[in-house]
């Protein structure tokens, strides 16, 4: 008796702790959740920043280029040792007597230089920069369709789990029907109305149920924990409940299904054609001149630390790349034949997104049938459950007869709810191939 009381309270403790952890959720509160912390779309989101990253390096066509140094040297070549002293603003009249400019002493130089470089006029910078802002623009618009996939994904994980607690209920009103039946069974066996098979027979129905109860539930937390996976969050010891029971969403309506071009992953590919088009202007202006200002700022001493001489120069560079090997006419083919290569990927893909397009239509009306004729077979197996059972309770009916009726049923249902997921998931997915 304590064991039993034991048990009782054992499974009313863990009834409550599992009705802790179970959440509710809607439709509603599951697309009002952002999708910044899905592992998919941070992904996404990376690639787009790393390409506003690179972006920064184009700054070097309108930033100055500084440079400083500090340079020691000793030397007692003839040239270099004049100059030194020259720049230390130490020459006097005895420096330029033969003998020492041809035999100096070795002389010390400490010297103090900051350069600067002022890019003005850099044409194929200006064409990379722009390059570069279309990638980044890409990527962004990838990252808004990976959203949009993601919302889709979460719309089928909802039905998925509705359909999760669908079947468990739908099982759980089998088992109770077969319990029913069995107690009936029990007591025929019990007067000798009936052998021990048919008792047996049931039993293994009653072990059967159970099983597939136990698979139900598992998927519960199967779609469950895929939800919290594409939330990025954590799943442990939560188990998530629809508000919504999985219904019929209803049937496509007569209007043309039509690709729509404005749909973000086509506008990605569409303006990542621009990219190849500034590249290659990008490449034919390394021919075009450019304008390059530079200056530079030196102190020398012949002691470490002393500044005592100091000069500036400061000046203009125009040039010309008057030939490069034909690299850069290898280049423009390159980026040419790459151009050609995407505009194919792209009508590639816009006849494969049609195809797709069709094909999900075709898809919900299939789903769409199937739902009629599931639901009409539903019905008559019910029908049939019905009759059996009356001419059972009759004795005019054997408890095989009966417990294939009653699993009958059961199938029937189970395969209704299914064509409905299906038929939903479907519609989904239309919906999101037509944004």
């Amino acid at each position: 008796m304590k064991q039993i009381l034991f048990s009782i309270l054992a499974l009313t403790l863990y009834s409550e702790s599992f009705s802790q952890d179970t959440i509710r959720i809607s439709r509603a509160e599951l697309e009002a959740k952002s999708l910044n912390e899905n592992l998919q779309v941070k992904l996404s989101k990376s690639e787009a920043d790393l390409a506003q990253t690179e972006l920064l390096a184009t700054r070097a066509m309108y930033l100055p280029n500084v440079t400083a140094s500090y340079t020691f040297t000793n030397t007692n070549n003839p040239l270099m040792a004049f100059g030194s002293k020259l720049n230390q603003e130490r020459i006097t009249a005895m420096d330029f007597d033969p003998g020492k400019l041809n035999d100096p002493k070795s002389i010390s130089n400490f010297g103090t230089k900051v350069e600067v470089q002022q890019p003005i006029i850099n044409m194929d910078a200006v064409y990379q920069k722009k390059a570069g802002e279309v990638k980044a623009d890409v990527l962004n618009i990838k990252t808004e369709r990976t959203k949009e996939y993601i919302q889709f994904e979460l719309k089928k994980a909802y039905m998925m789990l509705q359909l999760a607690y669908k079947m468990v209920e739908t099982l759980e009103n089998a088992k109770a029907t077969t319990l029913a039946n069995k107690k009936v069974i029990d007591n025929y066996y019990k007067n000798g109305l009936i052998q021990k098979p048919e008792v047996l027979y049931m039993d293994v129905r009653v072990s059967e149920i159970e099983s597939q109860i136990q698979t139900a539930k598992s998927n519960v937390r199967n779609a469950s924990d895929y939800l919290y996976f594409l939330l990025n969050e954590d799943s442990q010891g939560k188990v998530l409940q629809p508000t919504e029971a999985l219904e019929y969403q209803g049937s496509l309506n007569s209007e043309e299904i039509k690709l729509n071009t404005n749909r973000k992953d086509l506008q990605a590919y569409n303006k990542s054609l621009e990219a190849y088009d500034w590249l290659i202007k990008s490449s034919k202006s390394r021919f075009l001149p450019r304008l390059n200002a530079f200056g530079s700022w030196e102190m020398y001493d012949n002691k470490i630390a002393q500044f005592d001489a100091n000069g500036y120069l400061v000046g203009l560079q125009l040039s010309w790349n008057v030939f490069d090997g034909l690299k850069s006419k290898s280049e423009q083919e390159k980026y040419k034949s790459e151009l050609t290569k995407a505009q194919t990927e792209i009508q590639q893909y816009t006849k494969q997104s049609e195809l797709e397009l069709s094909k999900a239509s075709r898809s919900v009306e299939d789903a769409d049938s199937r739902i009629t004729f599931t639901q009409k077979a539903w019905e008559q197996s019910k029908e049939a459950y019905r009759i059996r059972k009356n001419r059972y309770d009759q004795g005019l009916e054997k408890s095989a007869d009966l417990l294939s009726a009653e699993t009958l049923m059961s199938q029937k249902e189970l395969e209704y709810q299914q064509a409905i997921f299906e038929h939903n998931t479907a519609l989904a997915y239309l919906e999101f191939l037509r944004k």
